[in-house]
């Protein structure tokens, strides 16, 4: 089951200590976490629009409610048709996160790692899980099955002896919750570079 923190919707911080130059620096952390709640109120009642949403709210509607509504959406917490807003359940959005459809993760999923990048493409791939939400256990077999199935294990170029024990030696990763955007990136690099040359 995927949890949520409700972090600083500008700077990602869980708690009062926030980014330098953080917008939301000095706003009472309660405010911070109401914000959201009052969106996810809202919204498990109905869908709605974000003009109906943003009407619905009883307090003040403003920059704060706006960053963590556009925060929800980035980690697609929610889903939008015919610009109508709803809350994904926890299956749907375990489903839908599991299989990245965002760039670079999508390169990496779909194409699976090449050597030269493997320890990029599974450091991404794990702290992309724990940023999105899905505990250790959902993550660890996700990224198992990915290696099998995106032919990145059989490419070769690993130390371990199996998929399982690569993945158990990456945990520290998820554990630390370390950012996938960067090792993402330089991932695609090589792979798109592997995949055009090859």
């Amino acid at each position: 089951m995927p949890s949520f923190a409700y972090s600083c919707p500008a700077c990602y911080s869980t708690n009062s200590i926030h980014a330098i130059d953080c917008r939301f620096e000095g706003t009472p952390w309660a405010e911070i976490e109401t914000a959201y709640t009052d969106i996810i109120i809202v919204l498990s009642r109905a869908p709605q629009s974000q003009e109906s949403l943003a009407d619905a709210i009883p307090h003040t509607w403003g920059d704060l409610h706006r960053q963590a509504l556009q925060r929800l959406r980035r980690e697609e917490r929610l889903a939008e048709r015919n610009g109508i807003l709803r809350l994904r359940t926890a299956a749907e959005f375990t489903e839908y996160v599991s299989k990245p459809s965002r760039e670079p993760m999508r390169t990496i999923y779909t194409q699976g790692s090449v050597p030269g990048c493997h320890d990029n493409a599974v450091f991404a791939l794990i702290a992309w899980y724990e940023m999105v939400g899905l505990p250790w256990d959902e993550t660890k077999e996700n990224v198992i099955q990915w290696l099998t199935d995106s032919g990145t294990w059989a490419r070769g170029g690993f130390e371990e002896s199996s998929p399982a024990e690569l993945v158990n030696n990456k945990q520290h990763v998820y554990d630390a919750g370390y950012g996938w955007r960067e090792k993402a990136e330089s991932a695609k690099r090589i792979i798109e570079r592997h995949h055009t040359t090859g």
